[in-house]
């Protein structure tokens, strides 16, 4: 099956490279993290695919899985003084977020799309 029989795949393909998920050409984002109404490619909707508090949800959920809870095994965590331990540790869990967090809101707003392709289907 292609991903264009796939509408969950591209979706959250499309959505996750910040692309719109109808045309996969217009960017979807207007800054950070404003979703732009209308794809400057081909015209589609995107304003009314609410993301509202899923993508720091699962931002946090992603960053605590794969980042903080590996942290804990490493030692240094217990013998390092606090102050160089979050030296360390909070710069880069604050880029790594925000690196994450306009993907995920990307995904989101592909998942949408591909929900509602499927609902359009049925």
């Amino acid at each position: 099956m292609s991903l264009q029989q796939k509408p969950f795949a591209t979706g959250l393909s499309r959505g996750f490279r910040r692309r719109c998920p109808a045309c996969g050409k217009g960017a979807l984002f207007q800054g950070y993290l404003k979703v732009r109404q209308t794809c400057p490619a081909c015209g589609h909707d995107n304003g009314h695919y609410r993301a509202d508090d899923a993508p720091p949800y699962f931002t946090i959920l992603i960053v605590g899985h794969l980042f903080v809870a590996p942290m804990l095994a490493f030692p240094f965590i217990l013998t390092w003084p606090v102050g160089w331990v979050l030296g360390v540790t909070l710069p880069s869990l604050l880029v790594t977020t925000l690196t994450l967090l306009p993907l995920v809101k990307g995904a989101v707003v592909g998942f949408h799309w591909a929900v509602e392709q499927e609902a359009e289907a049925a």
